[in-house]
């Protein structure tokens, strides 16, 4: 590699840090519910965001991470990818759920790890020329929760993005 390409990894690398950052802040500040659950911005790459939330702060009655807080990093992680996504495009807009869908397919024992994804390019591509071209746009977002690696919960939303 040259130096010119370390250099730009290096700073691709510290724009990534930045975003987690300003995510981390943001969710703190603007949604208190996630201090109290421990949310932490765990990775941001490709097409990708990843939430984390400890198991003690979300623990049920049956030594299992509560549906509740399932639920809450599942959805905070299609938001928060959106969010950094019209970021990163120099966009601003109000990031609402619409419907979303929660399949519970075993408890989950460990910390709560939610990664949302983009399908492709191409569907971050056309939300965004949507939003810009009416102020207005939807996109569907999966986002998976693994235990021991192997799928515990696949929740789908449907998210709102409006000026």
């Amino acid at each position: 590699m040259t130096s010119l390409t370390l250099t730009f990894l290096a700073q691709l690398l510290c724009v990534k840090i930045k975003m987690i950052e300003l995510l981390q802040e943001v969710l703190n500040s603007e949604i208190p519910l996630t201090t109290n659950i421990g949310l932490r911005v765990t990775e941001y790459k490709d097409l990708s965001l990843t939430l984390s939330a400890p198991l003690e702060n979300n623990i049920n009655h049956k030594s299992t991470a509560f549906g509740g807080s399932i639920y809450s990093v599942s959805v905070l992680s299609g938001w928060g990818l959106i969010y950094l996504l019209l970021k990163q495009h120099g966009l601003s807009g109000h990031i609402v759920i619409q419907e979303s869908n929660t399949k519970f397919i075993k408890p989950v024992t460990t910390e709560i790890t939610a990664k949302c994804s983009f399908k492709s390019t191409e569907q971050y591509e056309k939300f965004l020329k949507m939003y810009k071209r009416k102020g207005i746009a939807r996109i569907n977002l999966e986002a998976l929760i693994l235990c021991k690696s192997e799928k515990a919960v696949i929740f789908n939303g449907t998210y709102v993005v409006h000026k």
